[in-house]
């Protein structure tokens, strides 16, 4: 049974049955009436924690949806996932593929800084310093398009690369 017919509280419940009158009265294909169902189905089991759940969701939502823009956010969240997962190389992979088809999601920039700043910080830990300011130039640069995105987000971002005389 679709999760979205297990959903035990009020707002899921009421959320479902919205997106189900949506999807009869918009007109859609069936793959992307499909994706969008396991899409939702993803994005449930994802909030409640039940991360191999919303990846299986999220794969199989990838299928059928032909929308780069659309396609953009499933693959945005199966990084977010690796990311929580501790799998920073399958994230960063799966925000660059988010932001191939979607060049304006400054979360997923963000997200990537966050990424390369804490190599940054492993990278001082292991003694190289080298290897360290690599990485915090590159956190630097996803951060600084992160902000062109967004202006005024992202202030910790903005005022690291004030301190570390990084910001042009």
């Amino acid at each position: 049974m679709p999760r979205s017919r297990i959903n035990g509280n009020f707002i899921d419940k009421t959320s479902s049955i919205v997106a189900n009158i949506l999807l009869r009265i918009i007109p859609t294909t069936s793959g992307e009436k499909k994706a969008f169902t396991y899409y939702r189905d993803g994005m449930s089991a994802q909030s409640e924690g039940n991360y191999a759940e919303a990846l299986q969701n999220y794969y199989e939502a990838t299928r059928p949806e032909i929308d780069p823009y659309d396609r953009s956010y499933i693959l945005y969240n199966i990084g977010l996932i690796h990311t929580s997962n501790g799998e920073h190389t399958k994230a960063l992979e799966y925000y660059f593929r988010a932001l191939e088809r979607n060049p304006f999601l400054p979360q997923a920039f963000n997200n990537m800084a966050v990424i390369c700043h804490y190599r940054g910080e492993q990278a001082i830990i292991q003694g190289d310093s080298e290897i360290a300011e690599a990485w915090f130039d590159q956190a630097a640069e996803y951060w600084k398009q992160a902000i062109a995105l967004t202006p005024g987000n992202y202030i910790e971002a903005h005022n690291w690369l004030k301190i570390t005389r990084r910001f042009e």
